[in-house]
């Protein structure tokens, strides 16, 4: 180990040293978290036989875990020859386990297991109190250590409230940000810089982890949950909307159905910087057999939808806009009685916490107006859903057909 050179933040440094019982590190993007907690995890498996449990709070398959993250840092820091890993797996070479699980979804084979060193949660934020309380009895070993990494989202999130507002004595919990990171990349300050400037009601949030304390400014709040289903041949759709993406905006198609008086978003393809000719096979890898249907996009790029209707989604179309057909299509989707959306959906289903009205700053009064920001997966499922939304005519007073 001495050979080894690791290098950390300091912040993340103090969170492990002494003895404890809770190791956390929560704040905003490009502080170093998932990084510093990864390259523990690996050091503390190099150096003993341990049993690591990396966990989150839905895990639809192994490519949502810290798998990647493991295999990145075992290289970054000159351990990849002790460890054994592929596509499904990662051990050390000296008898060390690593097993990746969901929590909500594997409460029986979670509490089953035996022996766990160390339980890492990626993510901790979406833990809910239920999970909370399967999770923490489980990891039972003498010595045993549960560690967390997370940005807060809201005030009172249990993983917040059980770790910031009231941390148990024995736990080392620390605050993180960008500028505790001696190694922010340049890439992201140019976009940090470029969300202070046009994104500011969210940045605070973003760059410095601070939660999102005003619960009624969520666009779709009370509205939304996630939940496993299997659409019936009685629903209506399959619907599918497409919204591009612009620098660090990322493209965003979703699949979407509508069954009485409840929407569901059943599938979602999202990726920053994807370019106009992968944007086909992309999505068809994510939904097989999109290309047959019609796909309603932003009309504000006709280029894009015109190159693509000659390279594989010939039954694309823009959508039409009009003003205030934004606010217009979020009464529709708040018109639902309920929009249930997919565990595999998760940033539809980050999307769906962050979604947020403008707030003053003075007053703290929530305005009309809508943050532009962690909407791309919703203005999506708007386009999928234009034909419903009626253009309001003069004197009209409900501007919409459909639900009521």
């Amino acid at each position: 180990m001495s050979s080894l050179r690791i290098e950390l933040p300091q912040k993340i440094r103090q969170i492990f040293r002494g003895k404890a019982r809770y190791r956390g590190a929560y704040g905003g993007r490009g502080s170093g978290k998932s990084v510093g907690f990864a390259r523990m995890c690996l050091i503390l498996a190099y150096e003993a036989k341990r049993r690591i449990l990396c966990a989150r709070e839905i895990q639809s398959s192994i490519r949502d875990s810290v798998l990647q993250e493991l295999i990145t840092q075992a290289y970054a820091i000159g351990l990849d020859h002790e460890f054994d890993y592929g596509e499904n797996y990662f051990k050390g070479k000296n008898g060390s386990q690593f097993l990746f699980k969901g929590i909500r979804h594997n409460y029986r084979e979670i509490k089953s297991m035996s022996n766990v060193d160390i339980c890492w949660i990626e993510e901790a934020e979406a833990v809910s109190e239920e999970s909370w309380r399967v999770l923490i009895p489980t990891i039972r070993k003498a010595g045993s250590e549960i560690w967390l990494t997370w940005n807060p989202e809201l005030e009172e999130g249990p993983t917040n409230q059980r770790f910031v507002v009231n941390p148990p004595e024995n736990s080392r919990i620390v605050k993180v940000n960008y500028h505790d990171n001696p190694w922010f990349p340049q890439e992201l300050e140019e976009e940090r810089l470029r969300d202070l400037e046009i994104n500011p009601d969210v940045y605070a949030h973003i760059w410095e982890g601070e939660t999102i304390k005003r619960t009624d400014a969520q666009v779709l709040g009370g509205k939304w949950m996630t939940e496993r289903f299997e659409p019936k041949e009685d629903w209506d759709g399959p619907y599918f909307g497409m919204d591009f993406g612009f620098a660090q905006d990322p493209t965003a198609l979703v699949k979407i159905w509508i069954k009485s008086d409840r929407l569901y978003v059943e599938q979602e393809g999202v990726k920053i910087g994807l370019e106009l000719d992968s944007t086909v096979s992309f999505m068809e890898r994510r939904m097989p057999g999109c290309s047959r249907y019609v796909i309603r996009a932003d009309s504000s790029n006709p280029e894009s939808i015109n190159y693509l209707q000659r390279h594989g989604f010939p039954k694309i179309r823009a959508v039409t806009k009009w003003p205030g057909s934004v606010k217009e299509g979020i009464r529709f989707l708040r018109n639902f009685k309920k929009i249930i959306i997919h565990p595999r959906c998760k940033e539809t289903i980050k999307e769906a916490r962050l979604y947020s009205y403008k707030v003053d700053k003075r007053t703290g009064d929530i305005l009309p107006d809508i943050v532009d920001a962690y909407n791309h997966t919703w203005d999506a499922v708007r386009y999928a859903l234009e034909p419903m939304i009626k253009r309001p005519t003069r004197g009209q007073t409900k501007p919409m057909r459909g639900l009521v």
